[in-house]
Protein backbone atom coordinates (compact mmCIF):
# COMPACT_ATOMS: atom_id res chain seq x y z
CA UNK A 1 0.00 0.00 0.00
CA UNK A 2 1.41 3.38 -1.01
CA UNK A 3 1.86 5.97 1.74
CA UNK A 4 -1.37 7.93 2.27
CA UNK A 5 -1.49 11.16 0.27
CA UNK A 6 -1.33 14.40 2.24
CA UNK A 7 -3.80 17.05 1.09
CA UNK A 8 -3.59 20.83 1.40
CA UNK A 9 -6.40 23.21 0.48
CA UNK A 10 -4.86 26.49 -0.64
CA UNK A 11 -7.57 28.97 0.27
CA UNK A 12 -10.37 29.12 2.80
CA UNK A 13 -13.04 31.48 1.52
CA UNK A 14 -16.64 30.54 0.86
CA UNK A 15 -15.88 27.93 -1.83
CA UNK A 16 -12.62 26.79 -0.21
CA UNK A 17 -14.43 26.07 3.05
CA UNK A 18 -17.25 24.21 1.28
CA UNK A 19 -14.65 22.04 -0.48
CA UNK A 20 -12.79 21.53 2.82
CA UNK A 21 -15.98 20.02 4.20
CA UNK A 22 -16.05 17.42 1.40
CA UNK A 23 -12.30 16.76 1.23
CA UNK A 24 -11.97 16.50 5.01
CA UNK A 25 -14.81 13.97 5.27
CA UNK A 26 -13.47 11.89 2.36
CA UNK A 27 -9.87 11.92 3.64
CA UNK A 28 -11.03 10.76 7.09
CA UNK A 29 -12.65 7.61 5.73
CA UNK A 30 -10.37 6.70 2.80
CA UNK A 31 -7.03 5.04 3.60
CA UNK A 32 -5.50 6.46 0.39
CA UNK A 33 -5.41 9.88 2.04
CA UNK A 34 -3.71 11.14 5.18
CA UNK A 35 -6.28 11.87 7.88
CA UNK A 36 -5.19 15.48 8.44
CA UNK A 37 -6.20 17.94 5.70
CA UNK A 38 -4.37 21.23 6.02
CA UNK A 39 -6.20 24.37 4.91
CA UNK A 40 -4.24 27.56 4.37
CA UNK A 41 -6.14 30.43 5.94
CA UNK A 42 -5.15 34.04 5.32
CA UNK A 43 -5.07 35.18 8.94
CA UNK A 44 -7.72 37.70 9.93
CA UNK A 45 -9.14 38.85 13.23
CA UNK A 46 -12.82 38.10 13.76
CA UNK A 47 -14.45 39.41 16.95
CA UNK A 48 -11.04 39.85 18.54
CA UNK A 49 -9.87 36.29 17.79
CA UNK A 50 -7.64 34.82 15.10
CA UNK A 51 -9.69 33.15 12.39
CA UNK A 52 -7.42 30.07 12.40
CA UNK A 53 -7.95 29.63 16.13
CA UNK A 54 -11.73 29.84 15.71
CA UNK A 55 -11.65 27.26 12.90
CA UNK A 56 -9.40 24.89 14.84
CA UNK A 57 -11.36 25.10 18.09
CA UNK A 58 -14.92 25.42 16.81
CA UNK A 59 -14.52 23.78 13.37
CA UNK A 60 -16.39 26.54 11.59
CA UNK A 61 -15.23 29.28 9.23
CA UNK A 62 -17.39 31.91 10.90
CA UNK A 63 -16.47 34.59 8.37
CA UNK A 64 -16.78 32.86 4.99
CA UNK A 65 -19.01 29.81 5.59
CA UNK A 66 -20.97 30.51 8.78
CA UNK A 67 -23.39 27.90 10.07
CA UNK A 68 -21.48 24.89 8.69
CA UNK A 69 -19.30 22.57 10.72
CA UNK A 70 -16.01 21.61 9.11
CA UNK A 71 -14.69 18.10 9.81
CA UNK A 72 -12.43 18.04 12.88
CA UNK A 73 -9.53 16.70 10.76
CA UNK A 74 -9.36 19.94 8.72
CA UNK A 75 -6.53 21.95 10.25
CA UNK A 76 -6.35 25.70 9.60
CA UNK A 77 -2.75 26.84 9.07
CA UNK A 78 -1.93 30.57 8.74
CA UNK A 79 1.51 30.03 7.15
CA UNK A 80 1.21 29.18 3.45
CA UNK A 81 4.58 27.40 3.16
CA UNK A 82 3.95 25.33 6.30
CA UNK A 83 0.50 24.34 5.01
CA UNK A 84 1.69 23.27 1.56
CA UNK A 85 5.27 22.02 1.88
CA UNK A 86 4.53 18.34 2.58
CA UNK A 87 1.35 18.04 0.48
CA UNK A 88 0.96 15.39 -2.23
CA UNK A 89 -2.25 17.03 -3.49
CA UNK A 90 -2.73 20.81 -3.58
CA UNK A 91 -6.28 22.08 -4.05
CA UNK A 92 -6.15 25.70 -5.26
CA UNK A 93 -9.27 27.67 -4.38
CA UNK A 94 -8.40 31.37 -4.06
CA UNK A 95 -9.60 34.41 -6.05
CA UNK A 96 -7.66 34.44 -9.30
CA UNK A 97 -6.18 37.86 -8.50
CA UNK A 98 -4.01 36.18 -5.81
CA UNK A 99 -2.63 33.28 -7.85
CA UNK A 100 0.69 34.91 -8.78
CA UNK A 101 1.55 35.91 -5.24
CA UNK A 102 0.63 32.51 -3.78
CA UNK A 103 2.71 30.66 -6.40
CA UNK A 104 5.70 32.94 -5.79
CA UNK A 105 5.48 32.18 -2.06
CA UNK A 106 5.52 28.37 -2.37
CA UNK A 107 7.70 28.01 -5.48
CA UNK A 108 10.53 25.56 -4.81
CA UNK A 109 9.10 24.76 -1.36
CA UNK A 110 6.59 22.06 -2.36
CA UNK A 111 7.01 18.44 -3.49
CA UNK A 112 8.09 18.14 -7.14
CA UNK A 113 5.64 15.33 -7.76
CA UNK A 114 2.67 17.01 -6.05
CA UNK A 115 -0.60 17.01 -7.98
CA UNK A 116 -2.44 20.31 -8.26
CA UNK A 117 -6.14 20.84 -8.89
CA UNK A 118 -7.52 24.32 -9.58
CA UNK A 119 -11.06 25.31 -8.61
CA UNK A 120 -10.36 28.89 -9.67
CA UNK A 121 -12.71 30.49 -12.18
CA UNK A 122 -10.88 33.13 -14.16
CA UNK A 123 -8.34 33.64 -16.92
CA UNK A 124 -5.09 35.47 -17.18
CA UNK A 125 -3.95 37.66 -20.01
CA UNK A 126 -0.78 36.17 -21.45
CA UNK A 127 1.44 37.75 -24.13
CA UNK A 128 -0.26 35.64 -26.81
CA UNK A 129 -3.82 35.87 -25.54
CA UNK A 130 -5.84 33.87 -23.08
CA UNK A 131 -3.96 32.01 -20.39
CA UNK A 132 -5.67 29.43 -18.23
CA UNK A 133 -5.13 29.75 -14.48
CA UNK A 134 -4.13 26.07 -14.29
CA UNK A 135 -1.42 26.74 -16.87
CA UNK A 136 -0.19 29.76 -14.90
CA UNK A 137 0.13 27.60 -11.77
CA UNK A 138 1.72 24.74 -13.71
CA UNK A 139 4.34 27.03 -15.25
CA UNK A 140 5.16 28.81 -11.99
CA UNK A 141 5.37 25.71 -9.80
CA UNK A 142 6.31 22.96 -12.27
CA UNK A 143 3.60 20.60 -11.00
CA UNK A 144 0.95 18.66 -12.95
CA UNK A 145 -2.40 20.46 -12.86
CA UNK A 146 -6.05 19.42 -13.20
CA UNK A 147 -9.20 21.52 -12.82
CA UNK A 148 -12.61 21.18 -11.18
CA UNK A 149 -15.50 23.30 -12.49
CA UNK A 150 -19.24 22.98 -12.26
CA UNK A 151 -22.60 24.51 -11.48
CA UNK A 152 -21.61 24.78 -7.86
CA UNK A 153 -22.67 27.57 -5.54
CA UNK A 154 -20.60 27.11 -2.39
CA UNK A 155 -23.43 27.38 0.12
CA UNK A 156 -25.50 24.79 -1.75
CA UNK A 157 -22.57 22.39 -1.86
CA UNK A 158 -22.02 22.96 1.88
CA UNK A 159 -25.74 22.34 2.50
CA UNK A 160 -25.22 18.98 0.75
CA UNK A 161 -27.78 19.79 -1.90
CA UNK A 162 -27.33 17.67 -5.01
CA UNK A 163 -24.75 19.18 -7.38
CA UNK A 164 -22.73 17.91 -10.31
CA UNK A 165 -19.21 18.94 -11.19
CA UNK A 166 -16.52 18.08 -13.73
CA UNK A 167 -12.83 17.34 -13.21
CA UNK A 168 -10.64 17.97 -16.25
CA UNK A 169 -7.51 15.85 -15.98
CA UNK A 170 -5.17 14.55 -18.68
CA UNK A 171 -3.92 11.57 -16.64
CA UNK A 172 -6.55 8.86 -15.99
CA UNK A 173 -4.91 7.64 -12.75
CA UNK A 174 -4.70 11.14 -11.33
CA UNK A 175 -8.31 11.74 -12.37
CA UNK A 176 -9.50 8.63 -10.53
CA UNK A 177 -7.62 9.63 -7.36
CA UNK A 178 -8.98 13.19 -7.44
CA UNK A 179 -12.50 11.87 -7.97
CA UNK A 180 -12.13 9.75 -4.81
CA UNK A 181 -11.04 12.85 -2.91
CA UNK A 182 -13.90 15.04 -4.18
CA UNK A 183 -16.97 12.89 -4.84
CA UNK A 184 -19.79 12.37 -2.34
CA UNK A 185 -23.32 10.99 -2.76
CA UNK A 186 -24.52 14.60 -3.25
CA UNK A 187 -21.52 16.02 -5.11
CA UNK A 188 -21.24 13.94 -8.26
CA UNK A 189 -18.00 14.11 -10.20
CA UNK A 190 -17.45 13.35 -13.89
CA UNK A 191 -13.83 13.14 -15.08
CA UNK A 192 -12.91 14.18 -18.62
CA UNK A 193 -9.53 14.65 -20.28
CA UNK A 194 -10.21 18.08 -21.79
CA UNK A 195 -9.12 20.19 -18.82
CA UNK A 196 -8.83 23.35 -20.94
CA UNK A 197 -12.42 23.22 -22.22
CA UNK A 198 -13.71 22.62 -18.68
CA UNK A 199 -11.72 25.58 -17.40
CA UNK A 200 -12.63 28.09 -20.09
CA UNK A 201 -16.36 27.43 -19.59
CA UNK A 202 -15.91 27.96 -15.86
CA UNK A 203 -14.11 31.25 -16.36
CA UNK A 204 -16.22 32.96 -18.98
CA UNK A 205 -19.52 32.30 -17.25
CA UNK A 206 -18.83 34.92 -14.57
CA UNK A 207 -18.85 37.66 -17.21
CA UNK A 208 -22.24 36.46 -18.40
CA UNK A 209 -23.50 36.45 -14.81
CA UNK A 210 -22.66 40.15 -14.53
CA UNK A 211 -24.80 40.74 -17.64
CA UNK A 212 -27.65 38.76 -16.07
CA UNK A 213 -27.44 40.95 -12.97
CA UNK A 214 -27.68 44.08 -15.12
CA UNK A 215 -30.92 42.67 -16.60
CA UNK A 216 -32.35 42.15 -13.12
CA UNK A 217 -31.33 45.62 -11.99
CA UNK A 218 -32.91 47.19 -15.07
CA UNK A 219 -36.13 45.27 -14.40
CA UNK A 220 -36.15 43.31 -17.67
CA UNK A 221 -38.15 40.10 -17.93
CA UNK A 222 -37.03 36.52 -18.02
CA UNK A 223 -36.94 36.41 -21.82
CA UNK A 224 -34.33 39.14 -21.98
CA UNK A 225 -32.26 37.51 -19.30
CA UNK A 226 -32.59 34.13 -21.02
CA UNK A 227 -31.28 35.70 -24.24
CA UNK A 228 -28.26 37.00 -22.33
CA UNK A 229 -27.55 33.61 -20.77
CA UNK A 230 -28.42 31.58 -23.84
CA UNK A 231 -24.94 30.12 -23.93
CA UNK A 232 -26.83 27.59 -21.83
CA UNK A 233 -24.05 26.01 -19.82
CA UNK A 234 -25.48 24.62 -16.57
CA UNK A 235 -22.82 26.35 -14.53
CA UNK A 236 -23.62 29.61 -16.19
CA UNK A 237 -27.35 29.40 -15.51
CA UNK A 238 -26.86 28.61 -11.83
CA UNK A 239 -24.52 31.55 -11.37
CA UNK A 240 -26.82 33.91 -13.24
CA UNK A 241 -29.62 33.20 -10.77
CA UNK A 242 -27.79 32.67 -7.49
CA UNK A 243 -24.19 33.79 -7.54
CA UNK A 244 -22.37 36.82 -6.23
CA UNK A 245 -21.53 38.24 -9.69
CA UNK A 246 -25.23 38.54 -10.53
CA UNK A 247 -26.10 39.95 -7.10
CA UNK A 248 -23.50 42.71 -7.19
CA UNK A 249 -24.29 43.59 -10.82
CA UNK A 250 -27.96 44.06 -9.93
CA UNK A 251 -27.00 46.34 -7.02
CA UNK A 252 -24.65 48.26 -9.36
CA UNK A 253 -27.67 49.23 -11.46
CA UNK A 254 -29.99 49.97 -8.54
CA UNK A 255 -27.60 51.94 -6.31
CA UNK A 256 -25.31 53.70 -8.78
CA UNK A 257 -22.31 52.74 -6.62
CA UNK A 258 -19.09 51.41 -8.13
CA UNK A 259 -18.31 47.69 -8.37
CA UNK A 260 -15.44 48.19 -5.89
CA UNK A 261 -17.71 49.85 -3.30
CA UNK A 262 -20.34 47.13 -3.63
CA UNK A 263 -17.74 44.39 -3.37
CA UNK A 264 -16.65 45.86 -0.02
CA UNK A 265 -20.21 46.36 1.22
CA UNK A 266 -21.86 43.15 0.08
CA UNK A 267 -19.25 40.41 -0.01
CA UNK A 268 -17.65 40.51 3.43
CA UNK A 269 -14.11 40.17 2.07
CA UNK A 270 -14.92 37.89 -0.86
CA UNK A 271 -13.70 38.92 -4.28
CA UNK A 272 -15.77 39.32 -7.41
CA UNK A 273 -14.45 37.41 -10.42
CA UNK A 274 -16.77 38.53 -13.24
CA UNK A 275 -15.65 42.13 -13.81
CA UNK A 276 -11.95 41.22 -13.53
CA UNK A 277 -12.42 38.39 -16.03
CA UNK A 278 -14.31 40.77 -18.33
CA UNK A 279 -11.33 43.14 -18.25
CA UNK A 280 -8.84 40.40 -19.10
CA UNK A 281 -11.00 38.95 -21.86
CA UNK A 282 -11.58 42.44 -23.30
CA UNK A 283 -7.82 43.06 -23.56
CA UNK A 284 -7.35 39.73 -25.32
CA UNK A 285 -10.22 40.36 -27.75
CA UNK A 286 -8.89 43.83 -28.48
CA UNK A 287 -5.43 42.42 -29.09
CA UNK A 288 -6.93 40.00 -31.62
CA UNK A 289 -9.37 42.55 -33.15
CA UNK A 290 -12.32 40.39 -32.15
CA UNK A 291 -14.24 42.71 -29.79
CA UNK A 292 -17.15 42.98 -32.26
CA UNK A 293 -17.68 39.23 -32.24
CA UNK A 294 -18.41 39.20 -28.48
CA UNK A 295 -20.91 42.00 -27.84
CA UNK A 296 -21.97 40.67 -24.43
CA UNK A 297 -18.43 40.49 -23.07
CA UNK A 298 -17.67 43.93 -24.52
CA UNK A 299 -20.84 45.46 -23.04
CA UNK A 300 -20.08 44.12 -19.55
CA UNK A 301 -16.54 45.49 -19.78
CA UNK A 302 -17.65 48.94 -21.01
CA UNK A 303 -20.25 49.25 -18.24
CA UNK A 304 -17.96 48.01 -15.44
CA UNK A 305 -14.83 49.93 -16.40
CA UNK A 306 -15.49 52.62 -19.01
CA UNK A 307 -18.48 54.38 -17.46
CA UNK A 308 -20.83 53.25 -20.23
CA UNK A 309 -24.43 53.72 -19.00
CA UNK A 310 -25.90 50.43 -17.87
CA UNK A 311 -29.28 51.48 -19.28
CA UNK A 312 -27.82 50.88 -22.74
CA UNK A 313 -26.83 47.31 -21.91
CA UNK A 314 -29.43 45.61 -24.11
CA UNK A 315 -29.01 48.00 -27.03
CA UNK A 316 -25.28 47.13 -27.01
CA UNK A 317 -26.31 43.53 -27.66
CA UNK A 318 -29.05 44.20 -30.19
CA UNK A 319 -26.63 45.58 -32.74
CA UNK A 320 -25.44 42.00 -33.16
CA UNK A 321 -28.57 39.86 -33.57
CA UNK A 322 -26.62 37.01 -35.14
CA UNK A 323 -24.66 36.53 -31.91
CA UNK A 324 -27.62 36.55 -29.54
Amino acid sequence: MAAPKKVCIVGSGNWGSAIAKIVGANAAKNAKFDNTVKMWVFEETVNGRKLTEIINSEHENVKYLPGHKLPANVLAVPDLVEASSDADILVFVIPHQFVGKVCDTIKGKIKNDALGISLIKGVDEGPDGLKLISDVIQEKLGITMSVLMGANIANEVADEKFCETTIGCKNKNHGALLKELMQTSNFRVTVVEEYDVVEICGALKNIVAVGAGFCDGLGFGDNTKAAVISCGVADLITTCYGGRNRKVAEAFVRTGKSIEELEKEMLNGQKLQGPATAAEVYLILKHKNMVDKFPLFNAVYQICFEGHPVTEFISCLQNHPEHM
